[in-house]
């Protein structure tokens, strides 16, 4: 992937990885546009930019509101004709057990994982064939490859991704569709802040895993990378990717480590 002249769309681009991979694309010939729900965050990342790119398109967006997806999509595509790549890290977690965790909420973190990821996906994906190809990276977790403990809807949300990713990337590959998924493990960002507790509120800290997890910046570097070589899966973050490794290769042991790792 060359990133020189292209439109590139990130999104939870408030904080976190969408943040700091916007600042790493920013030192390209790129135009940005950014989206969040949070604007203020937004604008925040603006600031950080370098070059052509303090001129970022801000675009405020909830990935739970399908309706405003497709509106957005409208708007960008009157905008600027050709969306070249689409990145997309706007999420929910959750932290609850299966037995205490209410349907809304599970509906809810399906909502804005799936349900908004892939029609944002679905609505970019003609005028992207159209144009010739074009690149989309969509974020998974190391959770989308093996359930643990107090992330159930959000571990099938991540599973889901691969899934329906993965056939889009075999229908469209003979239409130059190249599609990256992330896997990160533990890395600091706000996402456990944010999650859902079993009232729906918000967990409101940071987990201690995370908090000793790579830096977002750190993340974004990993991820670049992976953009650039185009790779099908970048997994992101440190030893805790050995897991992937364990669940794969020594299934009995993944079983037994998960049910002894404290979750939060």
């Amino acid at each position: 992937m060359n990133f020189g002249n292209k439109n590139i769309w990130i999104t939870g681009a408030a904080s976190g990885m969408g943040r700091a991979l916007a600042v790493g694309l920013s030192a390209y010939n790129v135009q940005l546009i950014i989206s969040d729900r949070d604007e203020a965050g937004l604008h925040e990342t603006t600031l950080l930019l370098a070059g052509s790119a303090p001129q970022a398109r801000i675009l405020v967006l909830d990935m739970g509101k399908s309706a405003d997806i497709l509106d957005a999509v409208d708007q960008v595509l009157a905008e600027f004709k050709t969306i070249h790549a689409l990145y997309q890290f706007a999420g929910i977690s959750q932290r609850s057990l299966v037995i205490e965790t209410p349907l809304e909420n599970e509906r809810r973190i399906m909502e804005i994982n799936f349900f908004g990821v892939i029609t944002l996906a679905k609505a970019i994906l003609p005028s992207m064939i159209a144009s010739g190809g074009g690149q989309m990276a969509v974020t998974s977790s190391i959770v989308g490859k093996f359930g643990f403990p107090y992330r159930s809807s959000y571990s099938a949300s991540k599973h889901a991704i691969h899934g329906y990713f993965e056939s889009l990337r075999a229908e469209n590959s003979k239409y130059n569709i190249r599609v990256s998924i992330l896997i990160p493990g533990r890395v600091q960002t706000n996402i456990s802040k944010f999650a859902l507790d079993k009232q729906g509120n918000e967990y409101g800290k940071m987990d201690p895993g995370q908090a000793n997890g790579i830096t977002s910046e750190k993340a974004a570097k990993q991820i670049l990378i992976g953009l650039k070589r185009e790779r099908k899966e970048i997994h992101v973050g440190g030893k805790e990717l050995l897991m992937l490794q364990i669940r794969r290769f020594v299934p009995a042991l993944y079983y037994k480590l998960a049910t002894r790792i404290k979750p939060v």
